[in-house]
């Protein structure tokens, strides 16, 4: 029984610990490496790309400073 109780906690610790990771890497041109929450947007009217990042802090990026976008 006790050791039941400690693989479901060992579950449930890992999928609360997949749920904290991001979705997205976003790779610029000049090697910088940002954390996205959600999958980045192009703002049609500024041509920037618009992602949130891990702090939960809305960014922007000019869109061809991007040089690729890796999901996780």
């Amino acid at each position: 029984m006790k050791q039941l109780k400690l693989i479901s906690i060992a579950i449930l610790a890992l999928f609360a610990l997949t749920a904290c990771g991001n979705d997205y890497l976003v790779r610029t041109t000049d090697g910088q490496i940002m954390e996205a929450e959600d999958k980045p947007e192009i703002d049609e009217e500024t041509g920037m790309m618009e992602y949130e990042d891990a702090t939960d802090r809305d960014r922007q990026i000019p869109q061809d400073e991007v040089k690729e976008i890796i999901e996780r």
